[in-house]
């Protein structure tokens, strides 16, 4: 299994901040998205690679498992890449206990998580964060008969946006978990009976599975609000025009710019946010107006002209 170098991917240093690690992510999210490259299967899977390079450098906890497990790569293979608890249980480590059940990272069988580029985080992912590599199965803390289990859950943004269906797996049984619109990162669903069990034939726990919404390279939730980063050129910032953004259900918004726009203004789109209790929240769109670079002499000749119109 070939050992992925997440910081290589964004494209940043292994000191780089969480805000560089946001931008680097965002700049080749919007170059790769699926929706701007239809049919491309490299920027596909160079979209997946990248998504997977920021679920584990944005998240304190991941990247800090991440950098513990490369200067101990080689003995990592040794162990049969077994997971990061199993390998941190015999380096100084142990697995992570969640009340009276345990927790094992899980993503599911979601072929349609990244919407159109398809497929699920790679072997190495799946093998350090994985847990009990792609079950529920695995330890259980003996303390009764009954035995709760948690997993964790992998959506997208567009997932709890419209709702969606994911197909999970516990002891060989494909099972349908639904997604509903407006459902909240950290938010348990819980099935019942499908825990594990002290003896063969006592009585099983609940399988309760942590939603955890992955980043999207566009938008950003606050409560029940979406944030939308839009960048505009100065030319339509100053004489005003339309710009189109693609909404999380698949369509297209055209958006008034009026004269005189400034960066960092912010417009609302109201009804396009996230739905609370059959209610949709709005969704704001931060204007950054982008500044012309390497500018021909012919175009410096005409700011500056532009400039003493203005002062006269």
């Amino acid at each position: 299994m070939e050992y992925k170098d997440y910081y290589k991917i964004l494209g940043v240093e292994k000191s780089a901040t969480q805000d560089e690690i946001k931008k680097a992510y965002r700049k080749l999210a919007m170059k790769h998205h699926p929706d701007r490259n239809a049919g491309k299967k490299s920027s596909e899977e160079k979209f997946k690679e990248i998504t997977e390079a920021n679920e584990v450098l944005s998240d304190p906890d991941k990247r800090k498992k991440y950098d513990t497990l490369g200067s101990n790569w080689n003995q990592y293979q040794h162990t049969g890449g077994q997971g990061f608890d199993d390998f941190s249980s015999r380096f100084g480590g142990g697995r992570r206990q969640s009340g009276q059940g345990s927790t094992y990272e899980y993503s599911g069988n979601i072929n349609d998580m990244f919407g159109n580029a398809g497929g699920g985080f790679s072997d190495f992912f799946e093998s350090f964060f994985g847990g009990s590599g792609g079950g529920f199965g695995g330890r259980t803390q003996q303390q009764k008969t009954a035995i709760d289990v948690e997993a964790n859950m992998n959506v997208t943004l567009e997932d709890v946006f419209v709702g969606s269906e994911k197909q999970i797996s516990v002891e060989g049984k494909k099972l349908k978990v639904k997604i509903n619109p407006g459902t909240k990162d950290g938010q348990k669903l819980r099935l019942k009976g499908l825990g594990r069990s002290k003896t063969a034939d006592g009585t099983k726990g609940d399988l309760y599975i942590n939603i955890h919404i992955l980043q999207h390279p566009f938008y950003e939730i606050k409560g029940t609000e979406l944030y939308y980063n839009l960048d505009v050129d100065l030319y339509t910032a100053v004489l005003g025009g339309k710009e189109s953004i693609r909404t999380l259900d698949g369509k297209t918004v055209s958006i008034n710019i009026p004269e005189g726009t400034e960066s960092e203004k912010i417009l609302r789109l109201k009804g396009l946010g996230l739905i609370n209790e059959s209610i949709r929240g709005d969704l704001f769109v931060n204007i950054h107006v982008t500044v012309p670079k390497k500018l021909t002499t012919e175009e410096k000749e005409l700011f500056n002209k532009l400039k003493s119109l203005r002062k006269e």
